[in-house]
């Protein structure tokens, strides 16, 4: 029989050239589903892997992607090497987006550029406020956090639902399940004229190098990651785990509320129930491709954004359905998962041990 035997040193090299290939392995399993699909493999591939940088337009729309994944992505990664498992940022996106929403409601033609920056905030803001919920539970309640923060991420998108069906559905919106369209004051500054890149991206990279800087220059960041790795030690050198536990889903939340803001102060330009788009949920791929390092889940944003704009492209070029992405995103998952097992661990033929 097969068991699997744990590898007395793990390779380095292997640890580090796992992601590539996983994505290896996520291209020719690909490759078999488009041929058993009937489509042309190359033309597939195409649409996910040069179609989506062969222009400084698509080079564009792939960083617009990749802001909001990298941003939550960040913030998940603290909560990860914090042992705290936050798998509600789709949640603290969303109600992070109608705290900002609710702001830009606000404003009108007479009002100051400057009220971007309260927007900001408030969905900041409101994503911690939705990860504080689970942080309470979870401190006060010992309710496991993976089951609180995943039920939130629904409750969030009935809270969104209700409003853009009800207080605040655009009475001249046809009757759509949708806010009016936010003054252009309230819009996000852009980057470059005729493109849809905004300040966001500065956002982002200064995240990667602020996250860099405390899980890896600071006496707090370390705290959290040893309260992840030895719980145990971290309570004999006297951390804090419950800080550790706060400080991880604060700043997790804070992170999609700021994500989802920029999106809707964006991109999109408005509250609508099609503002859940998957983000803080391929987050979590994002944030372990990139090997919970700040610089990592820069590529694997950039990935994950290919699948999307992919996905899209598939659908309209190719005539698939646009459920591809999350195949994508899954194969990439599973194969990241395989590689790490075997990196880790071998496979023996023989009797397992006892028998």
């Amino acid at each position: 029989m097969l068991r699997l035997e744990a590898r007395p040193q793990p390779s380095q090299l292997w640890s580090y050239g796992s992601p590539l290939l996983a994505l290896l392995v996520t291209v020719l399993i690909g490759i078999v589903m488009f041929i058993s699909l009937g489509k042309d493999p190359l033309r597939g591939l195409e649409m996910f892997f040069w179609l989506p940088i062969n222009s400084g337009y698509a080079i564009g729309e792939l960083l617009v992607k990749a802001t909001p994944l990298l941003i939550i992505a960040l913030g998940l990664a603290v909560c990860f090497r914090s042992n705290v498992w936050n798998i509600g940022a789709e949640g603290q996106y969303i109600i992070g987006a109608i705290f900002a929403g609710g702001v830009a409601l606000m404003a009108d033609k007479t009002s100051s550029g400057w009220i971007v920056v309260p927007i900001l905030l408030a969905g900041v803001i409101g994503g911690m406020v939705w990860a504080a919920i689970t942080a309470v539970l979870r401190d006060r309640f010992n309710a496991n956090e993976i089951l609180v923060s995943l039920m939130l991420v629904y409750v969030a998108a009935q809270v969104l639902s209700y409003l853009v069906g009800g207080p605040w559905k655009d009475p001249m919106g046809f009757n759509f399940p949708q806010t009016k369209t936010f003054e252009a004051v309230t819009r996000v500054p852009r980057l470059f004229d005729g493109s849809r890149v905004s300040i966001g991206v500065i956002f982002a990279l200064l995240g990667v190098l602020g996250m860099w800087v405390f899980l890896f220059r600071t006496r707090a960041g370390f705290a959290q990651q040893v309260g992840g790795l030895a719980p145990a030690a971290a309570r004999y050198a006297g951390y804090s785990s419950r800080q550790a536990l706060w400080t991880a889903l604060l700043i997790s939340g804070g992170a999609a509320g700021l994500a989802g803001a920029l999106e809707v102060a964006g991109p999109i330009g408005q509250l609508t129930t099609y503002l859940p788009a998957g983000y803080g949920f391929a987050a979590i791929i994002v944030a372990y491709v990139g090997r919970l390092h700040p610089v990592g889940m820069v590529f694997s944003a950039l990935l994950m954004s290919m699948f999307y704009i992919g996905g899209e492209m598939a659908q309209s070029r190719l005539g698939l359905t646009k459920s591809l992405t999350g195949v994508f995103q899954g194969l990439l998952l599973f194969s990241l998962l395989a590689c790490d097992t075997l990196v880790n661990y071998r496979l023996r033929l023989g009797r397992s041990g006892g028998q």
